[in-house]
């Protein structure tokens, strides 16, 4: 049976809970909310279980905290002998504006450190999808601005990007990330320009 991993980023524990940080966990919740799959507390993160139409879906949220992520991912993946291509990573992205999303098959972390410690330990072929936070912050304020919550302006902005993600998920277990990023990317840049 094909096996996929889909992690979510974020910060374990209820003071990190709808930050910008989470926005990885807030994307996966939503994804296991969607199929009925409910988070069990196992090694190295939270992690559910689901099928979808014959594949295996295994769903992570690390509790080693953002700079540690990689010692998850790459734990799940071999302890389930997933293959890295049927890897995908739900991250939050400063560079890419609220409500905004991009998919991609590789590239560099982008500054990130919870990406930056997955390439550490895996390399950087493997999916990601980028869900922006925008950058709305004064000069030194960009840890006060990841680690501060989502108001309700702003989820009214990012639950459609949610829920598109969702989708987006579901497409890259059942089509492929080539086909996924084809039919997801350009809906991505929905973000009304000033």
């Amino acid at each position: 049976m094909d096996k996929f991993l889909i992690v979510g980023l974020g910060n374990p524990g209820y003071e990190y809970e709808n930050t910008r940080h989470n926005t990885g966990f807030m994307v996966v919740d939503e994804f296991a909310r969607s199929v009925g799959a409910t988070f069990e507390d196992k090694r190295y993160g939270f992690v559910a279980e689901t099928s979808i139409k014959g594949r295996k879906v295994f769903i992570l949220k690390p509790t080693t905290f953002m700079n540690l992520s990689g010692n998850a991912v790459r734990y799940w993946l071999q302890k389930e002998n997933i293959d890295q291509e049927r890897l995908l990573v739900i991250v939050d992205d400063l560079s890419i504006p609220l409500g905004d999303f991009r998919l991609k098959g590789n590239g560099s972390n982008g500054g990130h450190n919870g990406l930056g410690n997955i390439q550490q330990l895996i390399g950087q072929q493997y999916a990601r999808l980028r869900m922006g936070i925008g950058a709305d912050f004064a000069k030194g304020q960009q840890v006060d601005w990841v680690l501060g919550k989502y108001d309700e302006e702003d989820m009214k902005t990012l639950q459609p990007s949610i829920d598109q993600a969702v989708d987006i998920i579901k497409s890259f277990v059942l089509a492929g990330l080539n086909i996924t990023m084809n039919q997801y990317n350009k809906l991505g840049k929905k973000a009304k320009k000033q």
